[in-house]
């Protein structure tokens, strides 16, 4: 299993991975920077991206195929990304959830109200839209 940034022959792949979890795709950008996936034997087995907005960022779109759950995917996924956040000048991830609050919460993720969220990422097309009102939202500050 080995976690790697993604290129763009893998967006089709990252697609009917995050479809078939019933996550969002109608917004995801064409160039997915700072996306990164788990491959195994070259099969898309997992991914996470991160959306910038200045010093701030928006953890989205994590998943992990059913049949690779409970192999600590989702936590190397998360750790890779955090590294490049931290590493790029994130200061503070956001993410909005509705099955996962729990799982974020012991990776440091603490629930907010909406009204706490920065205006930038507020605007964002996953707050704005595309997950409902009842998401959670959570935030993880990378400075210490």
């Amino acid at each position: 299993m080995n976690i790697c940034t993604v290129i763009p022959e893998m967006r089709n792949d990252i697609i009917k991975l995050l479809q078939s979890q019933q996550l969002p795709v109608a917004d995801l950008p064409l160039i997915l920077t700072d996306f990164f996936v788990a491959k195994d034997a070259g099969k898309i087995v997992g991914v996470i991206g991160m959306e910038r907005y200045g010093t701030l960022g928006l953890l989205r779109s994590m998943a992990v195929h059913p049949g690779y759950r409970n192999q600590h995917i989702a936590a190397n996924l998360v750790q890779e990304l955090e590294k490049r956040a931290e590493s790029t000048g994130i200061q503070t991830i956001y993410l909005l959830t509705e099955t996962a609050s729990g799982y974020f919460t012991r990776k440091g993720f603490t629930i907010l109200q909406r009204d706490q969220v920065p205006d930038a990422v507020k605007s964002s097309s996953e707050f704005s839209h595309v997950c409902p009102v009842s998401a959670m939202v959570m935030a993880k500050d990378l400075i210490h």
